[in-house]
């Protein structure tokens, strides 16, 4: 999807995208998903230890959130034990980059209930979360970037990350 940018500013418009937020949702919509990417987000785990780390989850719900999980890239099992059959579960490169926005969610979630987000430990200023141009090295700010797969600028649309 092109655009024309914006007549006040000169940015392009953020009209975001349906369809990546409709997936996003179905991927990792699921509160028990969201709890694993940050029980796995400081490495790989075994079952009973991610089982430990979210309290409340039946045993059934969380092999099933690990099995979509892995179905959508997000997870990758191997087996440690063949008798009984275990597996130790860790994120994958896409699974870290979901779980790089875990923090802005909670942070988001502190603030709604007046709680304490991040902050920098130098200065103790709550920490934010911006859009970051690996190809410029440069924050971007929310309206001058596009959703599409134009790269005639010369990046490519993965070259924009959360930071």
């Amino acid at each position: 999807m092109l655009r024309s940018p914006d007549a006040q500013n000169g940015s392009m418009p953020d009209t975001g995208s349906e369809d990546s937020l409709q997936e996003a949702a179905e991927v990792a919509g699921d509160r028990w998903v969201l709890l694993a990417l940050g029980a796995l987000s400081n490495g790989a785990r075994r079952f009973g230890d991610l089982a430990g780390d979210m309290p409340g989850i039946a045993p059934n719900i969380l092999i099933d959130r690990l099995r979509r999980m892995e179905r959508h890239g997000l997870v990758i099992s191997s087996l440690y034990s063949q008798r009984p059959r275990r597996f130790v579960y860790d994120l994958t490169e896409s699974g870290r980059e979901l779980a790089a926005v875990l923090p802005a969610l909670s942070g988001w979630a502190a603030r709604r209930h007046g709680g304490r987000t991040v902050q920098h430990a130098a200065c103790g200023t709550p920490l934010e979360v911006r859009m970051w141009c690996s190809a410029c090295q440069t924050v971007v700010n929310r309206t001058a970037h596009e959703t599409s797969a134009d790269t005639s600028n010369g990046t490519e649309p993965s070259d924009l990350r959360w930071v």
